[in-house]
């Protein structure tokens, strides 16, 4: 009880000091408890939208591929028979066709895109009274002809949409028109789909090709007929050609197919708290290591009336436990508040998400707190420990005895030993063969070299201060020398504040390497590869439909239109080893517009009779040369013999390790309703035509808003932007860990102050004045988050350098350093360390010089 009384006592008489990291805490809580809200919340509206929609069991084509946009353009489907069959099957009360297709874009009146940007699907429906489960009618009635079309509520606000608005539908077997009859709104969450119904025979018609066809039969149980057992009947009548699943089967599928993109978000996000968690501990560390300093008298007066170590020790223990609780739970609170700042972010981007669905496990707060207390109370152990270390002598002397000599000694040879180990597994990633192997070099490498430079970073203040007081801090004179001073003052309390701020640095840099080499790559090798003018293509991987084919086939000024279509095959070699491979069948001329280099044989007499290429990796480990013959089983139609007249080289980025053949090959093998449409198309303008020829193909696609048209400085443009809007991305969820680091340096300089009241008192009487006085606690500030800075940036492009040589074994051979932006955040370190000292420097600066003379 005593202990906790002290314990309580001295958080409470330094609660000011403590505030900085609780912040810390607090952050790097609300992130974890962030995440994890959110990510609850999202699968809750999956969940809700899954259970709502489906029904007690769902029939579909078996060769149906979830979600996924077919190559054909044409959803699977069969014959209305089959809904017959259903219907019965025994314990069956009510089964309904439905017609559901993914592969069509919707456009106003305006000729815009009403799709979601956010990724999420346009999806056209067969309206039937089923779907009343799930969506109400607020506004007109369901679509009862081929000229009325209903749309859900969020597309119809967030485009204008009211009744009587006329919209076109751009399908693979043709465009139709058919104005707004009604509004749906949906009675769960929508998380972002762009919805339309058409009546059954209208979207049967425009969206399958013919009437009588359905995509699902849905079935409901009769009253006491389980599920699963419903399933075994239909089976029983329908026989093993189709996709049965229960209501709980079709809601696990639709949740693992949301999981992997829920998961890479939650992951990631949790990396950055992390980094975050990480930053925070060395604020802790420094908190607590500057007051037990601080309190050295009054903890040896405690050990000379008595007070064991273990007593010492448990009351910094305390001290931290209390830290931790009061961070952790304002940061579960502040958790929550973040989760939905996400939410309305994710709204903001198109994806929908309700509040009323926020949801908050029992598991996040415990977690939260957990992590906070457990980090809090670990971070405070060594300070707790050289507490207890303190003898009863030390109430006859001065706060703030100096370090064991021994003790840095050792510390030194530990992260020198660290460090050499780290370069040397960056050192053999850069040396790997192959990316796996080299992946796992590089990670130990980060690993050993990070843990090694914060180790080493107090011996490496004192050159590295002096060197940049040097160019920084002499111009000011005696002021800056002293900010050099107090700076090399406590090396152990330099470097660890600096290595906070190194950590997100670091990471910025080596983020920054890497996105500047893959983009410098990625130009190269479009300079390299790329032969065609112009590059169309959808941006969420939407086929190019006939119509859109046939405009751009019709534009002037053009030379020649490469068609290119993936197919899925299983291919045989001539040992009788089979594969699931991609077949690419592209017009001839595709040979002209991306140039690959072959190791053996012309690409050209790819495109022969009968013929095909294959790349270098599978030659090689199939053992197949040019001439020899494999068996290419095409999917949905016949097998062919086709004779390998090239082989391509793998050494590129650009469709690695890909096989090409003819359109005209691939035609005599697969039905023509089986040959999916082009994903993308080239084009060649003709000489000294180019600039008409990319303002006609615009204009010729412009009622097809889903498609690109792109030259070649439009694409690396595109190919730039993509990659700096990730880096940007992850910039901002760094920009926590840097927030922590920043609170660090506040927190610091604030104990510093504190500490050295006295002298500053007696500076001040000597005649130091107010400015001067915070004029050096910002310089010490600036030359602590520059040495911070250099050693970040430093190690950041050391992982970066390692990290491209890795990205060169699979075709990013260029290595570019972004020095733009590495001097950028020098300089921005800077500015980082003067805001960090304004509040320090303007509490030195009220002081009372006699008060502060007379301090103990």
């Amino acid at each position: 009880m005593t202990v906790l009384k002290t314990s309580l006592r001295n958080f409470l008489a330094h609660k000011g000091r403590m505030a900085l990291s609780a912040v810390a805490v607090l952050l790097s809580v609300a992130f974890v408890s962030g995440t994890l809200v959110f990510t609850d919340t999202m699968n809750t509206t999956f969940d809700k939208l899954f259970a709502t929609t489906a029904s007690d069991v769902t029939l579909s084509p078996k060769t149906a591929d979830g979600d996924d946009t077919p190559g054909t353009g044409r959803p699977e489907s069969f014959p209305a028979s089959v809904v017959e069959r259903v219907r019965k099957a025994e314990g069956v009360k009510d089964a309904q066709g439905a017609v559901v297709s993914q592969s069509v874009t919707v456009v106003d009146g305006h000729g815009e895109n009403v799709g979601p940007t956010s990724g999420a699907p346009t999806i056209a429906v067969g309206w039937r009274a089923d779907e009343l489960r799930s969506v109400e009618i607020t506004s007109g009635h369901e679509p009862r002809g081929p000229t009325d079309v209903m749309v859900d509520g969020g597309t119809a606000g967030k485009h204008g949409l009211k009744i009587g608005d006329e919209l076109r539908t751009i399908a693979v077997t043709g465009d139709f028109t058919a104005k707004v009859s009604g509004i749906v709104d949906f009675k769960v969450t929508n998380p972002g789909a762009t919805v339309v119904y058409f009546d059954t025979a209208t979207a049967q018609r425009e969206l399958l090709g013919e009437e009588g066809l359905f995509t699902q039969v849905t079935a409901d149980a009769q009253s006491g007929v389980t599920h699963e057992r419903l399933k075994r009947n239909i089976a029983a009548v329908v026989g093993s050609d189709y996709k049965l699943q229960t209501a709980a089967e079709a809601a696990d599928e639709g949740r693992k197919e949301v999981a992997s993109f829920l998961d890479v978000m939650k992951y990631a996000m949790l990396g950055f708290a992390g980094v975050a968690f990480l930053v925070g501990i060395f604020l802790i560390v420094n908190t607590f290591s500057m007051l037990v300093a601080q309190r050295t008298r009054e903890i040896g007066l405690m050990r000379a009336i008595g007070a064991g170590r273990e007593q010492v020790n448990r009351s910094v223990l305390v001290e931290a436990l209390l830290l931790g609780i009061v961070g952790s739970v304002a940061g579960v609170a502040a958790g929550v508040g973040l989760a939905v700042g996400l939410m309305e972010f994710m709204s903001s981007l198109g994806m929908e998400l309700s509040t009323q669905d926020l949801t908050v496990a029992w598991t996040t707060p415990a977690v939260g707190l957990l992590l906070g207390i457990v980090v809090t109370v670990v971070a405070a152990y060594i300070p707790a420990r050289r507490a207890g270390k303190i003898s009863p002598m030390a109430a006859l002397r001065d706060a703030g005895t100096p370090a064991d000599g021994a003790a840095g000694r050792v510390r030194g040879g530990i992260g020198l030993l660290l460090t050499t180990a780290g370069a040397a597994c960056l050192w053999t990633a850069t040396q790997a063969e192959k990316a796996g192997v080299g992946s796992l070099w590089l990670g130990a490498g980060i690993v050993l070299s990070l843990v090694g430079f914060i180790v080493i970073g107090p011996l490496l203040s004192g050159g590295i201060v002096r060197a940049v007081s040097l160019v920084v801090l002499r111009v000011f004179g005696p002021v800056g020398r002293m900010a050099e001073r107090n700076a090399l003052r406590n090396p152990r309390r330099t470097g660890a504040t600096g290595a906070a701020l190194m950590i997100g640095l670091a990471l910025v840099a080596c983020l920054s390497v890497v996105g500047s080499s893959m983009v410098a790559s990625a130009t190269e090798e479009l300079d390299r590869s790329v032969g065609a003018d112009f590059i169309v293509q959808s941006a969420n991987g939407q086929p190019i439909v006939p119509q859109a084919q046939a405009a751009l086939e019709k534009t002037p000024g053009l030379d020649h239109v490469t068609e290119y279509k993936w197919l899925a095959v299983k291919v045989t070699d001539p040992r009788g080893t089979s594969a699931e491979e991609e077949l690419v069948a592209a017009d001839p001329t595709y040979a002209q517009d991306v140039r690959r280099a072959t190791t053996s044989g012309r690409l050209a007499d790819a495109y022969g009779t009968a013929a095909m290429s294959v790349g270098s990796d599978y030659a090689a480990e199939h053992g197949v040369r040019v001439g020899d013959e494999l068996t290419v089983a095409f999917t949905g139609g016949r097998s062919a013999k086709l004779r390998v007249a090239a082989i391509t080289s793998d050494t590129n980025n650009i469709d690695r390790g890909v096989m090409y053949t003819n359109i005209t090959t691939a035609a005599r093998y697969l039905p023509a309703e089986r040959m999916p449409q082009s994903v993308v198309m080239f084009a060649e303008a003709r000489d000294g035509e180019e600039t008409e020829a990319y303002a006609a193909l615009k204009k010729s696609l412009q009622p097809y808003p889903q498609y690109q048209v792109s030259n070649q400085a439009d694409y690396k443009q595109a190919l730039k932007d993509q990659v700096g809007q990730l880096l940007n991305i992850v910039y901002g969820l760094l920009a926590l860990a840097i927030i922590v680091a920043i609170l660090g340096v506040v927190n610091t300089l604030a104990l510093s102050v504190v500490e050295r009241t006295r002298e500053i008192g007696l500076l001040r009487a000597v005649g130091l004045s107010r400015r001067q006085l915070r004029r050096m606690i910002r310089l010490e500030s600036v030359v602590i988050a520059l040495f911070g800075a250099l050693l970040g940036l430093g190690l950041g492009m050391g992982w970066g350098t390692a990290a491209q040589k890795l990205l060169a074994l699979e075709g990013l051979g260029v290595l570019e350093i972004p020095w733009p932006t590495i001097l950028t955040v020098f300089v921005g370190s800077a500015f980082v360390g003067l805001f960090a000292a304004l509040v320090p420097a303007f509490r030195a600066g009220r002081m009372n010089v006699l008060n502060a003379i007379a301090a103990e």
